[in-house]
């Protein structure tokens, strides 16, 4: 398994457990945990034994606390786009991943770090959590698509406010505003949960998990159809293997041994 600077990897089964390991500043997202991130996730893809990941930030003060602003100064208007393009394509990476990221968060998820929580398939955070996107405090605007998932996930009245005010809210306004799945109330039980949510998602065919991450997305792209994804999803499981396995399962009433076939 390769070895980052600002990145750490721990391997429980068949899950990936992935560490913003920058506590010092807050694991901030500079350029280089940035490519680190982008190598993780191809790791992700391209590896069979890896079905799930769990996202989390070194320490108990913060998941991600936002872009590292030092590395700011020197954006102009040509490389900040190439910056903000950067960063969304790593993301979108995240988002269209075929095995499920949890992002457990652990503290403060601002900025940068809301934006990588938002693409990660599910989110649980502790209860003392706090997210935002306080962009416009710097005059800038979240850059690595948070204007996007956050409108998806709240709705858009809720997410101008959160934006344009850069107030934070915390784990529990999070829950009720669709921003987050689930809550604990501790440092400790927030990795078991995760982890018991990955056991239980792991479980089912991953040909059929993929389809449903793929079909999901496949709502916000205004250059697709939904509804036909769907149907060619549908189809791409029904030839199988797994497929055949779970109906033979169920049939003999017994738990159905997916193999990703």
């Amino acid at each position: 398994m390769a070895t980052f600077e600002n990145i750490s990897l721990t391997r429980k089964g068949a899950v990936l457990l992935v560490t913003l390991n920058r506590p010092s500043k807050l694991n901030a997202l500079n350029m280089r945990t940035l490519e680190e991130m982008r190598q993780v996730i191809q790791q992700v893809y391209d590896e069979d034994a890896i079905r799930g990941v769990i996202l989390t930030g070194a320490g108990e003060k913060a998941f991600v606390a936002g872009a590292d602003i030092s590395e700011f100064s020197e954006l102009t208007e040509v490389s900040s786009r190439k910056f903000a393009e950067n960063g969304q394509e790593i993301f979108t990476m995240i988002e269209n991943c075929p095995k499920p990221i949890v992002a457990a968060v652990n503290g403060f998820a601002l900025g940068g770090g809301c934006e990588l929580a938002m693409a990660c398939h599910l989110r649980i955070a502790v209860q003392t959590a706090q997210f935002g996107q306080p962009e416009v405090n710097l005059g800038i605007i979240p850059g690595f698509g948070g204007t996007q998932r956050l409108t998806q996930l709240v709705g858009k009245g809720k997410a101008l406010e959160l934006m344009m005010t850069a107030d934070m809210i915390g784990a529990d306004e999070a829950k009720s505003l669709g921003l987050v799945n689930h809550v604990v109330a501790t440092q400790t039980e927030l990795l078991p949960k995760a982890e018991a949510i990955l056991q239980k998602i792991t479980s089912k065919a991953p040909i059929a998990i993929e389809m449903i991450i793929n079909c999901v997305n496949a709502v916000y792209n205004k250059d697709e159809n939904g509804y036909q994804t769907e149907a060619n999803s549908f189809s791409i499981c029904c030839k199988s293997e797994d497929f055949k396995e779970g109906v033979k399962a169920f049939t003999e009433k017994r738990k159905a041994a997916f193999q990703g076939k």
